[in-house]
């Protein structure tokens, strides 16, 4: 749901989602060898899952912290990107339809509102995107071309604030999920030590 806005708001392109598959296959792979080290009843094996498992915990408490952190950061960078991607809209490119995606999904026009667009390099010859109609069957390329009419057939709202509501809520629900599973691997990590001890001791009282 978020990659519209994500594509918007990345200056470059990212690595994140290779970075995010590649995670991924590590935690798989540290959840295997966690498996394979209780069914061995290894204790060294153990103590090591539980500090590939304390790495892991640790790398999602930063991400989630530095989200939190420099969430208003993110605000205003997609600021700058969207009002750049408006500015040069051609109806063609990446970013002039992630605005087109932004705008018919979130029932917005421009910026911080219509008029944004009055500045934009694809307004004098053909108006307002056709994104930006707020009745579909009342609006044609005509009207959005008609500078008369064209501001009161398209939506009032601008996407900036929109956006960054609803980028804030997804980024709450995120960060609680995030929150929650570093919670679940800290309960693994608890777990793992404890089963190591007890097999350590287990071990020597064979001996």
């Amino acid at each position: 749901m978020i990659g519209p806005y994500i594509s918007l708001i990345a200056e470059n392109t990212t690595n994140a989602p290779y970075v995010l598959i590649g995670t991924g296959t590590v935690i798989i792979v540290f959840g295997l060898f966690g498996c394979f080290a209780t069914c061995r009843g290894s204790p060294w094996m153990l103590k090591l899952y539980v500090m590939f498992l304390s790495l892991v915990f640790l790398a999602e408490l930063v991400a989630g912290i530095s989200g939190f952190v420099f969430r208003h950061e993110i605000k205003g960078t997609f600021l700058r990107t969207y009002t750049d991607a408006v500015l040069n809209y051609d109806a063609e490119d990446e970013k002039s339809l992630a605005v087109d995606n932004v705008q018919s999904s979130l029932r917005c026009c421009g910026v911080y509102n219509y008029t944004s667009w009055l500045g934009s390099v694809f307004y004098p010859a053909n108006g307002f995107p056709l994104s930006c109609c707020s009745n579909s069957s009342d609006c044609s390329p005509q009207d959005l071309r008609n500078t008369t009419i064209n501001h009161t057939k398209v939506y009032q709202q601008g996407c900036y604030e929109l956006v960054t509501s609803f980028l804030e809520t997804n980024m709450a629900i995120i960060a609680g999920v995030t929150f929650g599973i570093a919670f679940s691997q800290l309960i693994g990590m608890l777990l793992a030590c404890c089963l190591s001890r007890i097999i350590t001791a287990n071990q020597y009282e064979m001996v």
